[in-house]
């Protein structure tokens, strides 16, 4: 198995349009040809590890195919880093062939252990080049593929290993081969170093469908490209979808781009952002894809037939699933467990544990977090109603510990996100002398609404046990979140905590 695999195949489509970014086309041969150039400059450099350090363009499927092709692991780098982090990601990478842009190209050749290549140079020597004379590629399943660095929010970054059989495996289950239309197009606006990026890559590629970029999001621009590029299919995180969905409301119905389908993870998606969605894109179908950077992406889906089921429902029970994540892909194996490792009843919280072939569960300093039997511990928390379906109380690091009872952010957050006056919110707990730890949210209020504290305590309290009542409420212009989508629990937490 190698990723390159993939890619061979899809070149039997020739002049079929693989890539639209910025105003470069590139069909699948040509992408072929310049994942065959690369690769030699791979092997001219004699690095082992191609870095990418760089916005979405042509150079992210050309470097990563070329990596691979190049019997090398891939290594996307967070482009917002300066200093002192960047330097530790270089220096843990190295020796590697480096894609970088002409700036900062400028200022890293001459490190050791580094070829710096900048993004204009790569382009230029691989998408004229001749076909490819099609070298052997290793094929050890084993090999690594890709290699993704965590945010690093709780210490420094860990290297998520992600060997070629774990990504070949997620995209032979979950894509059928050349499945798109000719004029298929997936827009694709997260960044290279997030791992929907790469799987949006790899997923496209094989699936025969034309990838839009979009380096920088913005709402208008996204909108934007959509229409122009005549997109079918897209990729949002939770807060992207929000942002869309603000623009798109009140729009005439001939503005809103013609998306077939529309699928979204990466974050918590708050109830009311999706249920306006669908308001606002009646034609486009919905699905909530949860993953984790150690499985590959995808492990679980809320398929847009569960969406409408759950919005049209009068049952509650039925209705709550368009809060859930879904049931598990037919490859992966799904349990809820208690502390002890002992699978939980329906309806109980626990630790969500995963297994499949596309599970990784590896980091590069640290070896397998993987169990005996193959289980590997996701640190989400949740449960399965009795249908199946998977519903995320959040990560098992954010419970709150309030004299003695575990309690759920995930829980309070939908009850005052269901309050009109609210727009975001964040549920942390807080240091206590008395209780050990204090409920504390951060709340986002609706542009023109106004409520007070002692009123969203009150919402609270009449929904919820009073145990789970907020005890402290601050308002904030905007929530912290990084550039994937990601809450910065933590920094809110700090402040509410201070």
């Amino acid at each position: 198995m190698n990723l390159m695999m993939l890619l061979e195949m899809a070149s039997s489509f020739g002049s079929r349009r693989a890539l639209s970014s910025d105003g470069h086309q590139l069909d699948y041969a040509q992408l072929f040809a310049a994942a065959g150039a690369a690769r030699d400059m791979v092997a001219d450099s004699g690095a082992s590890c191609v870095a990418l350090l760089d916005e979405s363009s042509p150079a992210l499927p050309i470097a990563l195919f070329a990596s691979a092709w190049a019997g090398v692991p891939f290594a996307p780098l967070n482009y917002r880093l300066t200093g002192d982090e960047l330097e530790r990601l270089l220096e843990r990478v190295s020796p590697a062939l480096l894609v970088t842009d002409a700036e900062r190209a400028a200022q890293l050749r001459g490190r050791a252990g580094l070829t710096v290549v900048d993004r204009d140079t790569l382009l230029a020597r691989t998408t004229g080049a001749a076909p490819a004379e099609r070298p052997e590629w290793p094929m050890d399943p084993e090999g690594i593929a890709v290699l993704l660095f965590t945010s690093g929010t709780t210490g420094p970054p860990k290297a998520a290993v992600l060997r070629h059989r774990h990504l070949v495996s997620y995209i032979l289950g979950s894509i059928e081969f050349g499945s798109a239309a000719e004029e298929d197009a997936t827009l694709v606006a997260v960044p290279p170093y997030h791992v929907a990026g790469i799987a949006a890559i790899a997923s496209c590629i094989y699936a025969g469908r034309r990838i839009v970029q979009l380096p920088r999001f913005a709402p208008e621009e996204w909108l934007r490209l959509a229409r122009e590029e005549r997109v079918t299919h897209a990729f949002v995180v939770p807060t992207m979808l929000a942002r869309i969905v603000e623009s798109l409301e009140g729009a005439a119905a001939g503005d809103t781009p013609g998306l077939r389908a529309l699928a979204y993870g990466g974050g918590k998606m708050p109830l009311p952002v999706i249920e306006r969605a669908m308001r606002v894109l009646p034609e486009t179908e919905f699905t909530n894809a949860y993953g984790l950077t150690e499985t590959s992406s995808t492990i679980a889906v809320l398929g847009p037939e569960d969406h409408r089921e759950a919005a049209s429902s009068a049952d509650p029970e039925v209705r709550r699933r368009l809060g859930s994540v879904g049931r598990p892909l037919p490859s992966i194996e799904l349990e809820i467990r208690a502390p002890d490792g002992s699978p939980v009843a329906p309806g109980t919280v626990g630790e969500v544990h995963v297994r499949g072939e596309q599970v990784a569960g590896e980091y590069l300093e640290q070896g397998s977090r993987l169990g005996t039997e193959g289980w590997f511990p996701t640190r989400d928390a949740g449960f399965r109603d009795a249908e199946g379906f998977l519903f995320l109380t959040g990560r098992i690091d954010d419970v709150i510990v309030r004299g003695g009872e575990n309690l759920s952010p995930g829980e309070i957050e939908d009850v005052l996100l269901a309050h009109p006056d609210v727009r975001d919110v964040a549920v942390v707990g807080v240091p206590d002398e008395q209780w050990g730890e204090a409920v504390a949210a951060a709340v986002v209020l609706r542009e023109g609404r106004s409520t007070s504290g002692t009123q969203l305590q009150q919402w609270v309290k009449e929904r919820l046990r009073s145990s789970r009542t907020p005890e402290r409420i601050e308002f904030f212009d905007e929530l912290p979140y990084n550039e994937t989508g990601k809450l910065l629990r933590r920094a809110v937490r700090e402040r509410l905590g201070a």
